[in-house]
This record gives C-alpha cells, sequence and structure tokens, in this order.
C-alpha cells in the first residue's frame, strides 16, 4: 500500500484491513478495521477529513476527496470508480459502479446508488431507497430480499480482506 503524510497528517489504518499496493492514502484519512481497499482506488485527505468505518469496501478505482469532511460508515460498499467527495454516506449503502455522490450530499442507511447515477450536490437520499439517474431519482423502496442479498455481498468483502492479508503476494518476489 502506499500511505503518504501530509502537512504532519498521518493516514490511521485499523486492523483487518487491507490496502490494494496500487491505492493511495494520503493525510488526514482514518480507515476502520476489517475493510477492503481495491487496486488503484484514491482516498486524499489533504484539503479536509475523511473517515471510514469498519468493514467498508472501497472498489478498484475508487476516488474519495474533500475540501471539508467525508464521512462513509460501516459496511459501505463503493463500487468501482465511483468519486465520493465532501459527502456523507451512512451504515450499510452501496454506491454503484461509476457513480459520483458530490458536495454536501447525504446518502442515507442501507440505501442503494444505482451504477452511474449523480447525487447532486446538496441531495438528501433518505434510508431504505433506491435510486438512478442522473440526477439520481427515487425508483423504488428497499425491500428485504435486497437486504439479504446485500448483507451476504458486504460479507463478501470482510471475508476478502481476510483472505487478501493472509494470500497476497507478488510472484516476482520469489524470484
Amino acid at each position: 500500500m502506499t500511505v503518504y503524510r501530509l502537512n504532519g497528517k498521518v493516514p490511521i489504518i485499523g486492523e483487518g484491513t487491507w490496502i490494494a499496493p496500487s491505492a493511495e492514502i494520503i493525510g488526514d484519512v482514518k480507515i476502520g478495521e476489517n475493510c477492503w481497499i481495491g487496486p488503484g482506488a484514491i482516498i486524499r485527505g489533504d484539503l479536509g477529513t475523511i473517515i471510514i468505518a469498519d468493514e467498508t469496501a472501497v472498489e478498484d478505482g475508487v476516488v474519495i476527496h474533500c475540501a471539508d469532511m467525508v464521512q462513509i460508515g460501516k459496511r459501505v460498499t463503493i463500487g468501482h470508480g465511483a468519486v465520493i467527495h465532501n459527502a456523507t454516506i451512512r451504515d450499510f449503502a452501496v454506491i454503484g459502479m461509476h457513480s459520483t455522490v458530490s458536495d454536501n450530499s447525504v446518502v442515507g442507511m442501507w440505501s442503494i446508488i444505482a451504477e452511474h447515477s449523480l447525487v447532486k450536490k446538496g441531495q438528501i437520499i433518505p434510508d431504505y431507497k433506491i435510486y438512478a439517474g442522473i440526477p439520481a431519482t427515487h425508483k423504488a423502496d428497499l425491500s428485504r430480499r435486497h437486504r439479504e442479498y446485500m448483507i451476504s455481498g458486504k460479507q463478501l468483502y470482510v471475508d476478502l480482506a481476510a483472505k487478501y492479508i493472509n494470500g497476497f503476494k507478488r510472484i516476482d518476489e520469489d524470484a
């Protein structure tokens, strides 16, 4: 992993968290326990504070940045290529691949932002809702079936973090 101190701020990484070697964690960042931070992710706390709670998955190519504060709850899944900027994402939410969550917006608990969606500046997504589109609009309420499916996906990333910690190794290191 590539972790950088900036202006006296050193990222804090929780126990059991796996960070890909190609990910960059910069400055005022706190990542909780048992998180999975994928290849090419950039978590840049140079202008503000970024807090990521336990058991959250930040998939490949995600960019997280802020001018003030980003707060990401526990067991959140942020899909490949998503951008989170100066926003709050509550516990158990899912941010779909290539979605953008903009300044001063809030994504509620157990809510889903579908792939390629835009949560506009200042937009509030209520708990237990499914939003999609540009801009993101309400499409459905979260069902029990959705929650059961989401729980298994979230556990997959907690397990994946442990698997990577124990089994990820560059093969050219043995040469």
